[in-house]
C-alpha cells in the first residue's frame, strides 16, 4: 500500500530521517515480536527505511515468512519524541559476488550512512558476500509517534 506523501507527518519523518539508530520489530513464527537494534537510512523518495541485514539471522527469516515490520526511532533523547514506521518489508537478494547489484546497493547504503570514507572498498565488498548481507526495505505504510512530551 502506498501512503500519500501528505499523509506522513513531516515532524515525525524528520525524526526518522535525522536519527539512524532504531529498533526493528519483526514477528516470530509464533507471532511474538522479535526486536533488534539496527541502523537505518531513510530514503525520502521512496518513503522507505533501508537496513543492512544478514540472511541467516532471525530478522531476515522473520521478514521472509511475514513481511509486517515496525521500525521504532527515538528522537534526541529517551523522552524527547519518537517515530514508528510500520510497513511491509522486502528483502534484496543475498550478496553473492563483490560486483553484484546487491553489493552495489550496500555500498550506496554505507555511503548514505557513513559517507565516502571507507579504508578499503574492495574489502567491504568482499565482507558483504562473506557475511551474506542483503538490504531490508521497509516502505512506510503508517507513521505514528510523538514529537515532544506533553506537559
Amino acid at each position: 500500500m502506498n501512503v500519500p506523501r501528505d499523509a506522513l507527518d513531516p515532524e515525525l519523518l524528520k525524526i526518522v530521517a535525522d536519527h539512524q539508530q532504531s529498533i526493528l520489530i519483526t514477528l516470530r513464527r509464533d507471532g511474538r515480536p522479535q526486536s533488534s537494534n539496527v541502523v537505518h537510512v531513510w530514503e525520502p523518495e521512496t518513503e522507505s527505511a533501508l537496513i543492512s541485514v544478514t540472511a541467516p539471522r532471525a530478522k531476515s527469516r522473520n521478514v521472509e515468512r511475514d513481511p509486517r515490520v515496525s521500525l521504532h526511532v527515538l528522537g534526541d533523547g529517551f523522552f524527547s519524541g519518537y517515530a514508528v514506521v510500520e510497513g511491509t518489508g522486502s528483502l534484496s537478494p543475498v550478496a553473492a559476488a563483490p560486483d553484484d547489484a546487491t553489493v552495489d546497493h550496500l555500498v550506496a547504503w554505507y555511503r548514505a550512512f557513513r559517507g565516502e570514507d571507507h579504508p578499503d572498498w574492495d574489502e567491504y565488498r568482499a565482507a558483504m558476500v562473506r557475511e551474506q548481507r542483503r538490504l531490508l526495505r521497509v516502505r512506510a505504510e503508517r507513521l505514528y509517534g510523538m514529537t515532544r512530551l506533553p506537559r
